[in-house]
């Protein structure tokens, strides 16, 4: 059992992160591509990735563990969703984080040679590690990065929107219910062995997280008393959510249709309320006015493509059935089983 222990400073300074960073996500699905068995929200991506990583992509995946924790990219490579980014932060992180990182990690045998090459500062060695991990970001991520961040901001607003009606408390409560109990003021997390945290006042940062699947990690520095700890929640939950993503690099054509079908802005509205969204931040997402927003969400709700709630002074749109169908595209579609 891990055991976050937290202080009313903790509390008021929790907050969620947009996403762990595309590095960082690059290395998870790296270790959900490695294992022998795969979820069946992943499983039609791992069918679709299995086999394309060249050797190019080997520096990086002989850096994964032979058991144990990984390697914790976001350390050395920032949280951007930009690969690009993320790149030129591992290449100027310094050594003596980079070693630290790397010893922290139990490497097979076979790799141990190549990882005390990084470790030690071999210039070669890592750019030849910066080269690897864009070749695997470009097979195992990059062609479902959108749909994915689409998946990370619904999320987020949904943590968002806790907070607004439960506080902080509520939000650590609700997480992960599956794989976490708020006893405050300690928040227990399901973990291999046991740890005790104490956060100090710096508060912890909720990050979700696509290529994970109940599975919680708390990222931080335990040399660095200013840096913020990271708690990765998953993003997908359910094999709805997931297969969602995956359709992601082969609907394009899909998406254009839509876009002709309903016009490029409410299709994308219909996008952005597929998990859930209010109308302000309907408005903020397409970058109109709250009062086109409502314009937007009316002429969905009127062809049956998303349903509008209200709670408190609030509305909440929710994508239909139809609607999920239509933004999953022409695999999803099902044949009626009647008139």
């Amino acid at each position: 059992m891990l055991r976050i222990h937290f202080t009313a400073d903790d509390l008021a300074r929790t907050r969620v992160a947009p996403t762990i960073g595309a590095a960082a996500e690059t290395y998870y699905s790296l270790e959900m591509l490695n294992r022998r068995s795969c979820a069946v929200p992943f499983q039609r991506w791992r069918a679709t990735v299995a086999g394309q990583l060249a050797e190019d992509a080997k520096p990086l995946t002989a850096l994964l563990p032979a058991s144990g924790p990984g390697l914790d990219l976001l350390a050395l490579a920032g949280d951007s969703p930009d690969i690009d980014h993320a790149v030129d932060e591992l290449l100027r992180a310094p050594r003596t984080r980079v070693r630290r990182e790397l010893e922290a990690v139990a490497f097979g045998s076979v790799h141990s040679s190549w990882a005390r090459s990084v470790a030690d500062g071999d210039a070669e060695a890592r750019r030849q590690l910066v080269a690897a991990l864009v070749a695997c970001h470009r097979v195992t991520v990059e062609p479902y990065w959108s749909a994915s961040r689409s998946r990370l901001e619904a999320v987020r607003a949904h943590y968002a929107r806790t907070f607004l009606e439960e506080g902080v408390e509520g939000l650590l409560a609700s997480a992960c219910p599956l794989l976490v109990r708020w006893r405050p003021p300690v928040l227990e997390v399901r973990h291999p062995r046991p740890v005790e945290v104490h956060l100090g006042g710096r508060g912890l940062i909720l990050a979700p997280t696509v290529f994970s699947w109940r599975e919680l990690s708390l990222l931080y520095d335990p040399y660095d008393d200013e840096s913020v700890p990271r708690l990765t929640v998953p993003a997908v939950t359910d094999p709805a959510s997931g297969s969602a993503l995956w359709h992601g690099h082969v609907t394009a054509a899909a998406d254009e249709a839509l876009g002709v079908l309903l016009g490029r802005t409410r299709a994308a509205a219909l996008h952005f309320v597929a998990d859930g969204c209010g109308t302000t931040e309907l408005a903020g997402r397409l970058g109109v006015t709250p009062a086109a927003a409502s314009q937007h969400a009316k002429a969905l709700r009127g062809a049956g493509l998303i349903t509008t709630s209200r709670r408190g002074g609030s509305v909440l749109h929710v994508a239909s059935a139809l609607g999920r169908e239509l933004l999953a595209g022409p695999e999803s579609a099902t044949v009626p089983a009647g008139p």
